[in-house]
Parts: C-alpha cells; structure tokens; sequence
C-alpha cells in the first residue's frame, strides 16, 4: 500500500495567494454576466498594468496548462490536441491548452473560462507564441486581435531606436484595440498610478529573491520560488492585492531568516541544507511534488533560478517607471528572461552562481521548449569552463507526463549529488 502523503504546511502567505488566484478565476466566471471585457495574453512581456487600466481581466494560456498538469488533467487534452493535428514535438504548453479549450475550456476552479473579446499577444523571444496565437484565431474567430513585436536583445542591450518602436505600437496599434473592445479612452494617470503599484511590487520581488544570499537559505528559489512569483505573472502585478502579498511574503521570509530555518517544502522544512544550487530551465509540472522531493531528501535548496525571471528580470536593476507609462512598458517587454540572448543568460546565471555562493549548477532541458532549450549545453559548458563549478544536465518536459521519468532523472540527480560530495570532501581534506 502507498504511503499517505503528507498534508503541506501552509503559511499565511500561501492562503492569501490562494484566495487571490480563486477570486480572480470567480471574476473570470462571471466576467459575461457583469459585461466585463477579457483579454488572452502571454506571461512574458504581458501587459497586466494596460489590461487593469481598462479594467478588464486576463486570461493566461500558459497558466491555465500548467495547472492542468498539476491537477494531472494535462495528458488526456495534450492526446486531444494531437487527435486535432498537433505533432508529438509541439510545445506542450500549447497542446495542454488547446486540448482544455476543445474540452470546453474550464478553469482549475472547475468554472468554464469565458471566450476572449480581445486577443492580445506582446512576443518576447518565443516564437511558438506567434503559431500559438494563430491557433487561439481559429478558435475564436469573433475576437480582436492586437499584437506588440518585441524587439529581440541580439546586442544585449535596449536601445532608443527599439523602446520607441514599441511605444509607437502601443499608441497606434495596442491601445486604439483595447479603447474599441473596452469602449473606454485610455487614461495615462489611471496607468501611471497602477505602475506606482507594481514599482513596489518589483521591489518586494527582489527583495524576497536575494533572501537565499543567506546561510541557510530561508527560501528555494526555484520549487517555491514559481508561487512566489505567481501574483505578478496572473494578472495582479499593479494592484494593491499584490503589493500586500508581497509585503507578508516578505515578512515571513525574514521571519524565518532570523531563526536560521530552511525552505518549507511539500515534504516540511528543510533542516540541514547540504547543496546551493542555481538551476536553468522550467520545472515539470505534472510531478511537481516528486520532482521537488528528489532534491529535499538530499537536503538540496534551489538559490536561484533562470526560471523565476522567465516574466521580468528585476535583480539587473528594472523597475516599472509611473513618469514613463509607456516607455516602461517597452523596457519590461525587452527585459524579459526569453528576450536576452545567449550571452547575457550566461553573464546572468554566473552572477547569481557567485553571489549566492552555490555549489553547483543544474539545467532542466524541457523537450518541447525551445525557447528554454537552445543553448542550454552551451551555457552549461561555459559556466563550467569560467567558474570551475560542477554541472548536472536532465531532461522532462513542461505538462506532458510521457516525458517525465522518475528513474532516469533520480540515477542522474544522484550522480549529480554524489559529485557535490565528493567536492565537498576534497575541499576540506
């Protein structure tokens, strides 16, 4: 017989958030009724501030798979999506959200989600979002339809030349969209004080992130850290509701900090932490749990994590700007994580190895995510080659459980553990 899973501890933190993602899922329920306008969009690069400004609600696909791969609904839809014409190398993501869509598209609350009255999609460094979007045009055909090409950081950096092109489009194309299927005029003030929210907010953020400098790390900032960055990637980055999370997240994190705890995990606390890790690539959601219990039993804390930034990149310095709506709008687009290029991953990922003092550096390479995937060997080679650090490469996949063996990433995560030990051994021989 199986042993009975432990309940998980929940802090009060976790509970708010609960009933953030709930409320917001009720509104998006009823959003017909009350004549509420709702938006389809993507995490990186999204526009929550300009959706709330005109007060309707987002609906965000990426979200809405990774959820049915946690409530282990993902594989009957991915099979759906393949019946319809989906290759088996299409990124699952897709395939999970357009299987819930011809399933009747209900929401993880168990409420069917309301169809779009505008499609909006602000491309930042993912093409498959481009084909993805294509395939949310079929299916809602009666929808409008709004698109901001972000400009891609091939030189790693941001130039004027590029922020302008983007305001440009926001002004002429984005917004004109949003003021014909809202019925309202935009109103720079109402964004302005909304960005003063979310300023706050990318403050809190970082300041919770940077909490694993510490010894024991009081957070893992890879398992967790995708809650933790859950409010501003689902549509409350900007509102008050957020900017109170945070502030509690924030307070609780510190709490323990002051008692030396470690993480709180599925499986309880942490109590010896024996391995800093910094990790590259999404986790797999339909084993998240076991996933994230491999690395507890070998007292393994996550430091930091490419994929927690994978919706903005605030520890290099960005913060939403209330005296530039727009512009900043651009500037947080462009400074997506999937936007940088290679150079810049590496640059960033051997910041966060170094100032968290890890001991080694993981990639999880997601079979059907290019835009995480490519160039993950490269990066993986460099950082060894740079920082003499040892380096562990497994491979699953985002919401499709075929793709997902617990063996084979357990025999290679412990491999992977039995080097950090051996390293440990002979650097206090």
């Amino acid at each position: 017989m199986a042993k009975p899973t432990a309940p998980v501890e929940k802090e009060r933190s976790m509970i708010m958030q609960k009933e953030m993602v709930e409320g917001l899922f009720k509104e998006l329920a009823t959003a017909r009724e009350k004549g509420r306008k709702v938006v389809y969009t993507f995490v990186p690069g999204n526009l929550s501030e300009l959706i709330r400004a005109f007060d309707m609600l987002p609906v965000y696909p990426e979200i809405n798979a990774l959820q049915s791969g946690m409530r282990k609904k993902s594989a009957a839809f991915i099979r759906d999506a393949e019946k319809w014409g989906h290759s088996e190398d299409v990124c699952t993501y897709v395939k999970c959200d357009i299987g819930m869509m011809l399933n009747g598209n209900v929401g993880p609350t168990g409420q069917k989600l309301p169809e779009p009255d505008l499609l909006l999609l602000s491309y930042t460094g993912c093409f498959t979002f481009m084909k993805w979007f294509e395939n949310l045009e079929r299916l809602y055909p009666n929808a409008e339809i709004a698109m901001l090409h972000t400009p891609y950081q091939e030189g790693g950096r941001i130039t004027d030349e590029m922020r302008q092109y983007m305001v440009k489009q926001l002004r002429e194309e984005v917004i004109p969209k949003f003021e014909k299927v809202s019925g309202k005029k935009f109103d720079e003030a109402r964004l302005a004080g909304i960005l003063a929210n979310s300023k706050r907010t990318d403050d809190l953020i970082t300041e919770i992130f940077a909490q694993s400098r510490q010894r024991p790390s009081p957070i893992d900032a890879y398992f967790a850290g995708v809650y933790y960055i859950g409010p501003i990637n689902i549509g409350f980055r900007g509102t008050p509701e957020a900017v109170t999370y945070y502030e509690e997240l924030l307070k609780e994190i510190k709490q323990r900090a002051a008692e030396g705890r470690g993480p709180v995990t599925p499986e309880g606390e942490i109590k010896e932490e024996k391995y800093r890790l910094v990790v590259e690539g999404p986790p797999n959601w339909t084993s998240f749990r076991e996933f994230w219990k491999l690395f507890h039993d070998q007292g393994a804390v996550i430091v930091a994590s490419s994929y927690t930034k994978v919706g903005g990149v605030y520890d290099l310095g960005f913060r939403h700007d209330p005296a530039r709506p727009l512009e900043t709008l651009a500037e947080y687009c462009m400074n997506c994580y999937t936007n940088m290029n290679l150079p810049q991953r590496i640059d960033l990922l051997g910041k966060c190895i170094t100032e968290y003092q890890a001991d080694g550096f993981l990639i999880n390479s997601i079979k059907s995510c290019n835009s995480f995937s490519a160039g993950q060997l490269m990066i993986m080679r460099d950082l060894e080659d740079k920082l003499e650090i040892p380096v562990g490469f497994i491979e699953s996949d985002l919401v499709d459980p075929r793709y997902f063996s617990y063996s084979n990433i357990k025999n290679r995560l412990d491999s992977f553990f039995q080097m950090l030990a051996q390293r440990k051994v002979l650097a206090t021989a």
